[in-house]
């Protein structure tokens, strides 16, 4: 009975581990906007404190994985809710990294004004929200929660090929060299990346709680 305790425990450790570690990729994403927007070096240094600390975060969740692994006797739906939090940390390793190249790019686009005319900042608030929801999916084990962050990936979608385009107006106005359309474009190439990594981390939300992995195709890049 005693070494039940314990793996509820260490279950409940994990559930926290996990948000700590959402909240960490939340404020990355966060603090990457607030630089890109304000070109502001600190802010930059900021996020890659912030993924420092992801990268961190990860391997301490993946030691306590371990031990749960190691436990006597765990039942089918702990096994599960073990796995995914392996699988998501990883693809939050992966937002804490995409963040931290968004605050690299802030340093070389040159003319801050360029930012407010793309729909970046939505994007940014967009994918910060789907992030949010997957981890919260996982500590209550929401399956509806799972279901509004893939439908979301369609607005980030959406989005995406918005800047697209509006970067091209740009370009045609001749309100915006070369190397500028591409920064921001990467910019927009990294918030859809992340939106794919919050999806696949409900997808693992998913696998939790019904056992069953739907693979919408979003690969780890």
């Amino acid at each position: 009975m005693r070494m039940r305790e314990q793996f509820e425990e260490q279950l409940e450790q994990l559930h926290r581990e996990v948000t700590e570690m959402g909240n960490l990729c939340e404020q990355a994403i966060a603090l990457a906007t607030k630089a890109l927007f304000g070109g502001n070096d600190q802010l930059a240094k900021e996020v890659f404190r912030r993924d420092a600390s992801i990268d961190r975060k990860e391997r301490e969740i993946e030691d306590l994985c371990m031990r749960l692994f190691l436990h006597q006797q765990p039942m089918a739906r702990d096994l599960r809710t073990v796995s995914a939090a392996l699988k998501m940390v990883s693809d939050m390793e992966r937002i804490g990294d995409q963040a931290a190249d968004v605050a690299e790019l802030s340093r070389y686009i040159g003319d801050q004004t360029l930012q407010s005319k793309v729909s970046l900042g939505e994007m940014a608030e967009a994918t910060k929200a789907m992030v949010n929801a997957s981890v919260e999916a996982f500590v209550k084990g929401d399956e509806e929660l799972v279901k509004k962050v893939i439908q979301a990936d369609d607005k980030v979608d959406g989005l995406f090929e918005q800047v697209k385009e509006e970067i091209m107006n740009l370009i045609y106005q001749r309100d915006i060299d070369a190397k500028a359309s591409l920064d921001l474009l990467m910019a927009a190439k990294y918030f859809e990346r992340i939106g794919d990594h919050a999806v696949n981390i409900a997808e693992w939300v998913e696998y939790s709680i019904t056992g069953v992995h739907t693979n919408n195709e979003h690969v780890n890049i």
